[in-house]
């Protein structure tokens, strides 16, 4: 088939979970089809990884999205019925881009990565397969609940609606919408019921992700958070995890344990929280050095959203898995089997320490982690899934 795949950013560098999904699932599916590759960058340079993608696609064309704060953005937003996540990617060179691809490449189908990239398709007869990686809605609305300033709050409270309204309008858009998780695609269903959704989720490469080796016993032990701080769960995890749970957890392994924070783009209250037992570091050529340096993954996430791709890469490079109800949702995973689930600074505290002194029960959980991941998310089935989607809508 020919099929244009539309994302909101650029699938390489490998630097966010949606890249790492998108990558993945283009090199699995351009061995059966035509792929053409239209997406947003941030910069310039970016422009420079479009080679690695012509591997997988017969074209390539990029778009810089414009900025959030920018007037135009802001201008857009007031004077529009669209969110400010629309529109920030609207834009008409796009539309006229896609429109001359369609006449030109006669595509049997498009993808779309996200609603907020759907204004840019023009009005067509081609099956449209929508891929939502959350619910936009649910991730706004939390962080706006917790703004105090009103003025702000009212104005977001604003935006929030106008998601949850576009989002739902772009999904009856479509001919089949595809949800990251159960419960994602069980929410998509109760808005509205006559709504075609299929579960594709997340994956995770097992053969680059190996075990890790056991450290030596009595070493110092090293807690990890791993996450892209572009995104709002992140910040709140992290700031959440270093004021709350990580004194509790040196108070009971003192001069035993440090944490280490591994993530890009941490702002500057993220930047402030180093000290002597607490390392940031931004620019991780490998993260798989970062998760065979670690003795457990420690993410107190309670944001809705995001990919989660630092639990599935986790489990597969045999590290053991701290984290809430959230943070782990969409994964099937069980508590004390495949990972430690708890609510709350205290339990998840006490759940680390547990982990770090408990030999038999960290074995488990490293053993069973793997063993999730490799039967239920490889990439070749997960792309195979997609495949499957795709020749029945066509």
């Amino acid at each position: 088939m020919k099929i244009l795949m539309l994302t909101p950013y650029l699938p390489y560098p490998l630097w966010s979970g949606g890249q790492i999904r998108t990558f993945n699932l283009l090199k699995h599916l351009s061995k059966k089809h035509d792929i053409t590759l239209f997406s947003f960058i941030r910069e310039e340079k970016e422009k420079n990884y479009i080679k690695v993608l012509n591997n997988f696609c017969s074209e390539v064309k990029v778009f810089v999205k414009r900025p959030p704060w920018s007037l135009t953005s802001l201008a857009l937003a007031g004077i529009s019925y669209y969110p400010l996540v629309v529109c920030m990617y609207l834009k008409m060179e796009v539309k006229n881009s896609i429109s001359e691809a369609i006449n030109r490449k006669k595509f049997d189908l498009i993808h779309a990565e996200t609603f907020y990239v759907m204004p840019n398709i023009p009005q067509n007869n081609i099956p449209i397969i929508l891929a939502e990686q959350t619910i936009e809605y649910l991730v706004y609305r939390h962080h706006t609940q917790q703004v105090g300033f009103l003025p702000q709050k009212l104005l977001m409270e604003l935006d929030v609606a106008k998601i949850h309204y576009w989002e739902k309008s772009f999904w009856k858009r479509a001919k089949r919408v595809i949800a990251m998780s159960e419960a994602d695609k069980i929410l998509m269903q109760k808005r509205h019921q006559k709504l075609v959704v299929d579960l594709v989720p997340n994956g995770v490469d097992t053969d680059f992700f190996t075990v890790k080796t056991e450290k030596q016993k009595n070493k110092m032990k090293t807690v990890l958070f791993v996450g892209n701080f572009k995104w709002l769960q992140n910040r709140e995890a992290v700031t959440l995890l270093v004021r709350d749970v990580w004194p509790r957890i040196k108070a009971k392994l003192p001069s035993k344990v440090r944490l280490s924070i591994v993530g890009r783009h941490p702002p500057a209250q993220i930047a402030g929280l180093e000290a002597g037992d607490i390392s940031i570091e931004e620019n991780v050529d490998d993260i798989r050095r970062s998760y065979a340096a670690a003795d457990v993954l420690l993410a107190p996430i309670y944001g809705p959203g995001g990919t989660r791709y630092k639990i599935l890469e986790s489990m597969a490079a045999g590290l053991p898995v701290v984290t809430t109800p959230t943070g782990i949702e969409g994964l099937a995973a069980v508590n004390k089997r495949d990972a430690l689930i708890e609510d709350g600074p205290e339990a998840l505290a006490d759940a680390t320490v547990k982990l770090l002194t408990d030999n038999k029960l960290y074995r488990k959980l490293a053993a069973s982690g793997r063993l999730l991941v490799e039967k239920n998310f490889s990439w070749t089935e997960i792309s195979n899934r997609l495949d499957r989607i795709y020749q029945q809508s066509v």
